[in-house]
């Protein structure tokens, strides 16, 4: 494990490797244990994107890990205004020992990583969100003990947190729903893929995503950068709301995840969230701990 760009490149073993150790690390910080494994190292953060739970918990677990994380912003660096990614990749790779990049394309990343002789992090990109599809399999396996066999059902935007997702609960033996308008699945190569790995079904019908599922899951209607979108994607995703209709269709003891932001009222009614509010925000902190384990296994020594 060189770099993670996508949850394709891991293996199932790489997946439960890295949430065996978030576990650890997330007992240790509970119970005051200093867990400094990568004391002198230092992450250089790209941020092409606004964030908050990437940026915060990027930040907060270098420094709890004993390095320190520099953020670097687009707009300030030689690569918003003309310098190829690879001289960036080849220039940062001198100064700092790791790279997470929040970018638009998935395509610069990877040309990042190509050129980049310290390993890179994808903090999001058009098409992978690796990271967040991390923390949504350690909170599920906190909440019901293990991942094999049980049944996600995602109703939304086929997105990059979709595709991210989709991959990692189907590694790990998972059953997976996605219901999501016409004309916002995922790419075919994604489905293809998807259909590959497990049980995997697609589905214009929301109910059919959250009958008997053991997670429902659902993230914003309108992603960073479609704003002009907002309208055209109100209509299409109506009926997409994650409401007491489609709990009823669950299992009696289903939880509830929104990688967040949430727009309450849309995706999502306000009373199943904060009825859930407890999971989502638990996802929301497994960020931290899930980083963590992704920077001390590709950077450890």
């Amino acid at each position: 494990m060189k770099h993670l760009l996508r949850l394709q490149d891991l293996r199932k073993e790489d997946i439960f490797s890295i949430l065996n150790l978030a576990d650890q690390l997330k007992y240790e910080q509970a119970h005051g244990i200093p867990h400094p494994r990568l004391a002198g190292k230092t992450l250089g953060m790209i941020f092409e994107r606004a964030s908050t739970r990437t940026r915060i918990s990027f930040e907060v677990g270098r420094y709890q890990l004993g390095g320190m994380a520099l953020f670097l912003s687009a707009g300030d660096l030689q690569f918003g205004r003309g310098e190829p990614m690879k001289d960036t990749a080849r220039v940062l790779s001198r100064l700092v020992d790791g790279i997470m990049i929040r970018a638009h394309s998935q395509a610069d990343i990877e040309e990042l990583a190509r050129y980049a002789t310290v390993p890179v992090i994808n903090g999001l990109s058009d098409t992978a969100h690796p990271c967040q599809a991390l923390a949504d399999l350690m909170t599920i396996r906190e909440r019901k003990g293990a991942l094999a066999g049980l049944r996600l059902g995602f109703v939304g935007d086929g997105n990059n947190v979709a595709r991210s997702l989709i991959t990692g609960c189907l590694q790990v033996g998972m059953a997976v729903t996605l219901a999501c308008p016409s004309g916002y699945e995922p790419a075919d190569e994604l489905l293809a893929q998807a259909k590959a790995l497990g049980d995997f079904t697609l589905t214009h019908d929301p109910l059919e995503a959250a009958r008997n599922a053991d997670v429902l899951y659902t993230d914003v209607w309108t992603s960073m950068g479609m704003e002009a979108e907002a309208a055209v994607r109100a209509r299409d995703f109506a009926g997409y709301q994650l409401d007491d209709r489609l709990l009823a269709a669950a299992r009696p003891d289903r939880m509830v995840l929104h990688c967040l932001p949430a727009h309450r009222g849309e995706e999502i009614t306000d009373a199943v969230f904060e009825a859930h509010a407890e999971e989502i925000f638990d996802q929301a902190e497994n960020r931290l701990h899930v980083q963590k384990a992704v920077l001390v296994r590709l950077m450890k020594p």
